[in-house]
């Protein structure tokens, strides 16, 4: 039988991963500059970790892989950011991925980042992205995903998707995967009898909150100056800065009719982690909340590397 080996790069805590490797998929190696990310992804990969800045490792150097993955730096590109794209640094890493491409010539390319990413610089941006890789020699298939609609996980979340074939005719066979009905809903994800230090009862607008948030049944969003109800029942999109207690903070009413943020976990499980991946004790849960902010839905990951597998298996 064969085995695919996959190369990760900006690997977080290894959300798109843990999506691959659920696939049916062998991790290679991952890189993540960030130590903190990097503590998280060790306690649950045991596969070569690299905790570099991706500029400063040599491709040549690493395992030989079947596909590179990718979810890279979005603030460049987002809506929420300062939308510079190629000229913020972190735009500029794209160009690195492209550097690990042309050594490695991986069988496929996988590339996540926001939806903004086609709109940005009126849509100039995202030309120059597949002007590059199909000059790289690769077939391009692209679509945007909301994870509420392609996973059970009721959290909105809207991501372009990125695949790339070296062989045409694997790009031809390759489909993104369809809707699937959701089966969650937002209580179903909370933890019951949670600590006291995630309420929101000693804070300075806790009377606001409390005249503001009826719903027991959605999640809440501290905008700091009002209160923001997501009126669909669903997890707004989590933020890298959602543990700050400023702005985008999400909050529930819990079963304790108390008002408390997300725990990390909770924000784990509307990623699509499941409670078996270890988030670390040793770090503060602001760091816990940015690196499950910054990561993917590991289902809708799941989904399109099952659809990826299916067509190299087919070309055996």
């Amino acid at each position: 039988m064969v085995k695919y080996h996959v190369g990760e790069l900006f690997a977080g805590i290894g959300g798109i991963g843990l999506g691959f490797k659920e696939a049916g998929f062998e991790l290679a190696w991952a890189n993540e500059i960030d130590e903190k990310a990097c503590v998280t992804y060790s306690k649950n990969f045991k596969h070569l970790l690299i905790n570099k800045d991706m500029k400063d490792v040599d491709p040549r150097e690493l395992p030989q892989i079947d596909v590179l993955t990718g979810g890279f730096p979005c603030q460049a590109f987002s809506i929420a950011g300062y939308r510079k794209g190629f000229k913020d640094d972190r735009g500029n890493l794209f160009f690195d991925i492209l550097r690990y491409i042309e050594i490695l010539q991986p069988k496929v390319v996988f590339l996540e980042n926001v939806k903004n990413l086609t709109a940005h610089d009126s849509g100039r941006t995202f030309n120059v992205i597949q002007k590059e890789l199909t000059k790289a020699g690769y077939y391009i298939k692209s679509n945007v995903l909301n994870t509420v609609n392609y996973s059970d996980v009721p959290q909105n979340r809207e991501r372009i998707y990125i695949v790339c074939f070296k062989d045409k005719k694997l790009a031809e066979k390759f489909k993104f995967p369809q809707p699937v009905k959701k089966t969650r809903n937002i209580r179903s994800l909370l933890e019951t009898n949670v600590s006291d230090e995630f309420s929101y009862r000693n804070s300075k607008y806790f009377s606001q909150l409390k005249m503001e948030m009826t719903n027991p049944n959605t999640i809440y969003q501290w905008r700091r100056i009002y209160v923001r109800e997501n009126k669909n029942n669903l997890c707004p999109t989590l933020t890298a800065n959602m543990g700050t207690g400023g702005h985008n903070v999400p909050l529930v009413i819990d079963e304790k009719k108390d008002i408390r943020k997300l725990t990390p976990r909770e924000c784990a499980r509307f990623q699509g982690f499941p409670d078996s991946y270890k988030l670390p004790d040793n770090l503060p849960k602001s760091a816990l909340y940015k690196q499950i902010g910054n990561s993917v839905s590991v289902p809708v990951v799941n989904a399109i590397a099952k659809n990826i597998m299916r067509v190299l298996k087919e070309a055996e």
